[in-house]
């Protein structure tokens, strides 16, 4: 499926030119980025392309400032899956992944996948009928729409600091074989189709397991739909729930 651009809104920490500069340099390369604008008084980026939001988020963090996504596509054609494991052996850090979900065109959608954490492997994700996840992958129902499978094999690491400017730092843990993968999938399907159900992602074709991690899709917001930098419920600045997500093991 060839993909049509679409927008992308970040908030990225910035105090002068000099910021601006370096944020310009680490999006010129990026191939599938066909402009964009950085606004040093608002602190936002906005790109157009149809590369995977995750690959433009780690390109501003080699600057060493963070980004936040703020919002992607059109009015209501966005969404998010917080892929989280139900092994009581991950008890301490349930949440193994992160799906961000934009309609590109009129019942096509792209999906933007990344997990840390995890055993090297194949993996095969889906789409379910169901958005019970309360016996988690195993109450998510028959298989709604099949996804290509991902392969987890880059180093990881679930040990994270946050530093002044509210990037990520991450520092060596080699106790641990668990690893990291990121692909960019797409789906022939609309938003408003997949709101409610879940994505499964299990290590085998076509069948879960009590260890699947899972999660449900929610809509999120669309380019320029969320300014907020005060939450209304918590209190906290966007920042701070930004800490809070990565001490959760929310990637990227």
């Amino acid at each position: 499926m060839s993909v049509d651009p679409f927008e992308i809104v970040f908030a990225v920490p910035m105090e002068c030119g000099a910021c601006v500069e370096s944020i310009s340099q680490a999006l010129k390369p990026l191939e599938g980025v066909t402009k964009f604008d950085i606004d040093l008084n608002k602190n936002l980026v906005t790109t157009e392309g149809t590369i995977p939001p995750s690959s433009i988020v780690r390109a501003i963090q080699k600057t060493g400032r963070d980004a936040i996504i703020r919002g992607t596509g059109k009015p209501d054609s966005a969404a998010v899956c917080i892929l989280e494991s139900f092994d009581e052996k991950d008890f301490k850090q349930p949440v193994k992944g992160l799906a961000r979900i934009v309609e590109v065109s009129d019942g096509n959608s792209i999906i933007d996948l990344t997990v840390n954490g995890l055993p090297r492997g194949v993996y095969y994700p889906s789409i379910r009928c169901s958005g019970n996840i309360s016996q988690g992958a195993l109450s998510t129902g028959g298989i709604f729409y099949k996804l290509d499978a991902i392969k987890v094999d880059q180093p990881s690491n679930l040990t994270t600091t946050i530093n002044s400017i509210g990037a990520a730092l991450i520092s060596n843990n080699n106790n641990e074989e668990l690893f990291f993968g990121q692909s960019f999938l797409s789906a022939k399907l609309s938003v408003n189709e997949l709101i409610g159900r879940s994505i499964v992602l299990s290590r085998l074709q076509d069948k879960v397991t009590s260890d699947s991690l899972c999660g449900v899709i929610a809509r999120s917001a669309g380019a320029w739909e969320n300014d907020k930098q005060v939450c209304s419920c918590s209190g906290k600045t966007v920042w701070q729930e930004r800490t809070d997500a990565i001490a959760r093991g929310v990637a990227v």
